[in-house]
C-alpha cells in the first residue's frame, strides 16, 4: 500500500484543486459566477472544507489574480533569461512579443487582472499592487539599464509635472525605487500593447485586421524607435 501523502502535501494539493477548477468555472461562466459552494459541489467536498483554505470568494479571487500576475511575471522573466542585458532592443522586443503571446495562452488570467472588474470585488491593494509590479519588474528593470546607460530617450516628453511624479514616487517603492522618468516610460509602454491586446482578446480589433501580430509587432518596432532612438532600416541607433 502507498503511504498517505503528508498533510502538508494534502493541503497543497487541495488548494491547487480549488484554484484550477475556480480557473474552468470562470472560462465556463465567467468570474462573476464564481462560488464557492459550486465549485466543493465540482470537488465532491463540503463547502466549510473551502472555507478553511479560503474565507470567502473574494478571498478566493485575490489568489487567482495573484497567480496570473505571478504567472506573467515569470513568462516575463523567462522571455530575456537568455539575452545578453546590454542588449536593450532584443530586450524590449522579447518582453512586448511575450506579453501578448502569455496573453493569448492564458485569456482567463489576462481578463482576470485585466479585464472588467467583478461586481462587489474590491482587491485589496496591499497584496495586489506588489504582485502587479512584480509582474512588470521585467520590464521595469529593462528600462531602468537604459536610463543608466543614457539611451532612455526621455528629452522628448513633455515635462515632469511635480503631481505625476508625486505619483509615480509612491508607485517607486513597490518597483525598487527606479527613476520616476523610468516608471513613466513603462506605465505608457505598457498601456500602448496592453491595449492592442485587450482588443484582440475582446474581439474588437475592426474586422481589416486579419493579422493583429502584424499590427502588434509594428507598435514594437515604434516603441523602440521612440524610446531608443532606433533607425528602423537597420536596427542601429541614430546617435
Amino acid at each position: 500500500m502507498s503511504p498517505r501523502p503528508k498533510k502538508n502535501q494534502q493541503t497543497i494539493n487541495l488548494q491547487e484543486a480549488i484554484k484550477d477548477t475556480a480557473w474552468k468555472q470562470i472560462a465556463e461562466y465567467g468570474a462573476p459566477a464564481l462560488s464557492l459552494r459550486g465549485l466543493a459541489r465540482v470537488l465532491g467536498i463540503t463547502a466549510p472544507a473551502i472555507y478553511n483554505y479560503y474565507p470567502d470568494r473574494d478571498a478566493l479571487v485575490t489568489a487567482l489574480i495573484v497567480d496570473a500576475f505571478t504567472s506573467l511575471g515569470e513568462s516575463q522573466k523567462t522571455s530575456i533569461q537568455d539575452l545578453p542585458p546590454g542588449d536593450h532592443t532584443a530586450r524590449l522586443t522579447a518582453l512586448g512579443l511575450n506579453y501578448r503571446e502569455w496573453a493569448m495562452a492564458y485569456p482567463q488570467r489576462y481578463l482576470m487582472i485585466f479585464g472588467t472588474p467583478i461586481p462587489g470585488y474590491h482587491a485589496p491593494e496591499d497584496i495586489t499592487v506588489p504582485a502587479a509590479t512584480w509582474a512588470l519588474q521585467p520590464l521595469i528593470a529593462t528600462l531602468q539599464a537604459i536610463f543608466e546607460d543614457g539611451s532612455l530617450r526621455v528629452d522628448r516628453s513633455a515635462l515632469m509635472t511635480p503631481d505625476l511624479a508625486s505619483m509615480l514616487a509612491s508607485w517607486s517603492q513597490f518597483a525598487g525605487g527606479p527613476n520616476v522618468e523610468v516608471l513613466y516610460a513603462a506605465l505608457i509602454i505598457w498601456s500602448r500593447v496592453h491595449g492592442l491586446v485587450t482588443m484582440e482578446i475582446g474581439g474588437q480589433m475592426p474586422s481589416f485586421i486579419t493579422d493583429p501580430g502584424e499590427v502588434f509587432r509594428r507598435e514594437i518596432e515604434n516603441i523602440k524607435i521612440q524610446y531608443l532612438n532606433i533607425n528602423p532600416r537597420n536596427g542601429k541607433t541614430l546617435y
